[in-house]
């Protein structure tokens, strides 16, 4: 079902090569909804830009535009103010008709795209033998709301984790536990995931300071690539640990993933090497072999080569990214590569990219883009971390939000005198808490940094997710008092709406698919929570006006439609976050 907007473009279209021909087909038609109620829901700009071309004053050209505009069913008689602005107002019966059909569809009007793609998203992406931190936060929600969304829209989605793996960390770490505590190399979970970073570092400050140790662990890198069996056993044995607890972190947060770690690409680089060799690509730079791309230069203004083998013959991550790409493309078909990750990384994948189609790895119809984000900073506005310096655990913040919201839950049933069981309570807790960490780092543009605050994501009122839940539950309460059952609502039932807030909340609702598709363009889930946020005001206005169950039919089957719809619509916007709805709270 194409929207109000893509309607009316339509028509417009239509309009200008009736009025001036053919030609003018493709004219930027400059309609957009209107900035201020008064002036009706959409407004034509365009007669303005065309008065220089066609030689005739504007208020004319659009008067030439209305002629020929064939809306009678969609809108009022337009409307000409000023020098030449269009304007447009809806008719009720055709909002009425628009509501009536969205209801009707399980997918609230939003079709499936006719050119599904192939798309691979490269989300989460932690580290082994490192504990998931705020850091990792952004990447995998982000990450996941966007295939969410790509994946409703019908596209066929990849959703990578791209873990670290493999390289000179292992090197280290597998040779301070040969000395430290060799048990962890022979034997599974002999050590927790906690003080394996504690030795990870440990072996980090040994391998900076000591080189024997250095040389030792080059030398048991070397081992691991060579496949020696005791080597591989171990670094086995630290990642499946890992990833168990990387596991108990995206069960808590509904996330989906398949992973390619760095070693999945580790016998695909030397031909990433030998191919850029035989295309004339690389250059050999203080023994390192490097690409240098226009465009990129350092602090001093000099060129910037991406390292694509370092001198002592070792591969880094531009390698690692440049098989990934090109695995992509050529074994997954891949037509559009999304990466997500911090801001930092921005210059990195830039200059793998340009290496990439300076390669021509990168066919014309297929798209990849570098999905940047900002930090998540504490109260002072610096990057969150816990008071010894540290990134702050993912686990422990997921744990203060559930704890905070139990705590807040207690408290108002204990002031409402509710009575609630166990697992209410649990349940309610987790998916609240969860919820609005989710919702509070999505809320934002993804390109900003955010100030984490429980207590801002933890409010009822404001641009939260208890807000939209709240919502949400609004209605379930409404059919719980009244029986309703919304599946069985008289199917002959028209919607009517005659007053401003029945108008302006069905306006809205129908609104969702246009926000739908554009985060599949662009990428930016904020435009979802934006657009829930003013959907939960706009339906608690309409609740507050409007009475439903105390409503003479056949308005009240009218106002129950309308409730449904909205609900529906939660629960499919917010779904599309990662966020689960409740019934009660």
């Amino acid at each position: 079902m194409n929207s109000i907007a893509q309607q009316l473009k339509t028509r417009f279209e239509k309009a200008f090569t009736s009025a001036f021909g053919e030609s003018y087909a493709d004219t930027d038609l400059m309609l957009a909804p209107a900035g201020n109620p008064k002036f009706g829901d959409f407004q034509c700009n365009a007669a303005m830009s065309l008065g220089k071309k066609l030689g005739k004053p504007p208020r004319a050209i659009a008067s030439t535009i209305v002629e020929n505009l064939d809306i009678a069913d969609i809108c009022e008689t337009p409307e000409i103010a000023g020098p030449g602005f269009i304007n447009l107002k809806l008719k009720p019966a055709y909002l009425e008709a628009q509501v009536s059909a969205i209801a009707a569809d399980t997918r609230l009007g939003i079709s499936p795209t006719q050119t599904p793609q192939r798309i691979a998203i490269d989300f989460s992406s932690p580290n082994i033998a490192k504990e998931m931190h705020v850091g990792h936060l952004r990447s995998t929600i982000i990450g996941d709301a966007i295939a969410r969304t790509l994946e409703f829209q019908g596209h066929h989605v990849l959703r990578i984790n791209h873990i670290g793996d493999w390289g000179t960390q292992f090197g280290m770490l597998i040779t301070h536990l040969r000395i430290v505590h060799p048990e962890a190399l022979t034997t599974a979970d002999s050590l927790d995931l906690g003080d394996l970073v504690a030795f990870y570092r440990q072996a980090k400050q040994r391998f900076d300071t000591d080189e024997t140790f250095k040389e030792t662990a080059r030398q048991e890198v070397v081992k691991l690539q060579a496949g020696a069996e005791d080597t591989r056993r171990a670094w086995k044995l630290l990642c499946d640990q890992s990833r168990r607890e990387f596991q108990v972190i995206y069960d808590l947060l509904d996330i989906k993933l398949t992973e390619r770690g760095e070693s999945f690409y580790n016998p695909l680089l030397p031909a990433v090497v030998a191919d850029l060799t035989e295309l004339g690509l690389l250059v050999e730079s203080d023994g390192a072999k490097c690409v240098f791309v226009e465009g990129f230069t350092n602090f001093e203004g000099e060129p910037l080569p991406l390292i694509v083998q370092k001198t002592d013959g070792g591969y880094n991550y531009a390698t690692t990214d440049l098989a990934a790409i090109r695995y992509r493309i050529q074994q997954d078909n891949a037509k559009r590569l999304i990466y997500v990750t911090d801001s930092g990384q921005s210059n990195h994948f830039a200059q793998v990219f340009a290496v990439a189609r300076k390669a021509n790895w990168i066919p014309e119809d297929v798209e990849i883009i570098h999905i940047p984000f900002g930090l998540v900073c504490g109260e002072d506005g610096k990057r969150l971390k816990t008071r010894s310096g540290d990134a702050v655990r993912l686990q422990d913040l997921l744990d203060e939000a559930i704890v905070r919201t139990r705590q807040d839950l207690e408290d108002r049933l204990k002031a409402e005198e509710r009575q609630e069981t166990a697992e209410f309570i649990n349940n309610v807790s987790r998916t609240v808490g969860l919820s609005a960490v989710k919702y509070a780092d999505l809320s934002q543009n993804r390109a900003s940094n955010y100030v984490f605050s429980y207590d801002k994501m933890l409010a009822l009122q404001g641009n939260t997710a208890p807000y939209m839940l709240y919502a949400y539950v609004r209605v379930q309460g409404i059919r719980r008092k009244g029986e309703i059952d919304f599946d069985n609502l008289d199917a002959g039932a028209t919607v009517i709406l005659q007053s401003d807030a029945e108008l302006v909340l069905a306006k809205h609702l129908l609104q969702f698919n246009e926000i739908v598709n554009a985060v599949g363009g662009d990428l930016l889930p904020n435009r979802i929570c934006q657009y829930l946020f003013e959907l939960s005001q706009k339906f608690n206005q309409f609740f507050e006006q409007c009475p439903v169950l105390k409503a003479e039919e056949p308005l009240r089957t009218s106002r129950l439609i309308l409730c449904d719809l909205t609900a529906r619509t939660l629960k499919l916007g917010l779904g599309l976050l990662g966020i689960q709805v409740l019934e009660r709270m």
